[in-house]
């Protein structure tokens, strides 16, 4: 009877240490599975970010690429012996000189529907559409068709060239005197000359794009102080 029921305590014994080593072997299971839950969670949030990282390292050297072309190429468009007043091509010049290609279109467009007129110095007519302090100008109409042109052939050159042609500001824009052969005429002792003229316009680098080079593609706003 002794014998039975050390046997019998002995085997209740294993029993009990192999449930235990079950439940135990459950727990390290169950505690693995949650590591590596969160392993994975972190290592997807981990990519989600690194692929976010150089997704905005590439937008911020392209941008560096683009400014440093913009910085770099210019587009120049150049009209040459035109038959047209020196004096308006100065006046339009002036006109149209810093303002964007677009914006210039549209003036230009205007005034050859005579609904704008462009500021010229001396005794000049007065125009109802002129801005307040400059009352005296004219409608050049045909210096203006000219200058359409040269405007298009101008966004042309810029989109050839790679270059942002919404941004791009008209830069230079200069009128001279070209060489006016003379033409028969029946006044003057037939000694009367042509009207011919040179025009040069040029867009490239902005004073943005400038700062952006100094500041490596970063614009600085200057605080204003008061005073």
């Amino acid at each position: 009877m002794i014998n039975e029921q050390k046997n019998n305590k002995m085997k209740e014994e294993i029993k009990n240490k192999k449930e235990a080593e079950k439940v135990k072997e459950k727990q390290k299971i169950e505690e693995v599975k949650k590591e590596s839950e969160k392993e994975g969670m972190e290592g997807k949030e981990a990519k989600k970010k690194g692929e976010k990282e150089k997704q905005v390292e590439e937008k911020k050297e392209k941008e560096k690429e683009v400014i440093k072309k913009t910085a770099t190429v210019k587009a120049t468009t150049k009209g040459k012996d035109l038959p047209i007043s020196t004096k308006q091509a100065v006046a339009i010049c002036s006109f149209i000189k810093n303002k964007k290609l677009h914006d210039a279109l549209a003036l230009l467009e205007q005034v050859r529907k005579k609904k704008k007129a462009v500021p010229m110095k001396g005794e000049i007519p007065h125009r109802h559409s002129m801005p307040k302090g400059k009352p005296a100008g004219r409608y050049p109409v045909k210096a203006a068709d000219y200058f359409i042109k040269l405007i298009k052939n101008l966004t042309a050159n810029a989109i050839m060239k790679g270059l942002n042609v919404e941004n791009l500001k008209i830069n230079t824009a200069k009128a001279d005197k070209a060489s006016r052969p003379r033409r028969p005429t029946r006044i003057a002792y037939g000694r009367k000359r042509f009207k011919r003229t040179h025009i040069l316009l040029e867009t490239g680098k902005t004073k943005e794009d400038k700062k952006r080079i100094k500041n490596n593609g970063k614009i600085r706003n200057k605080k204003i102080r008061k005073k």
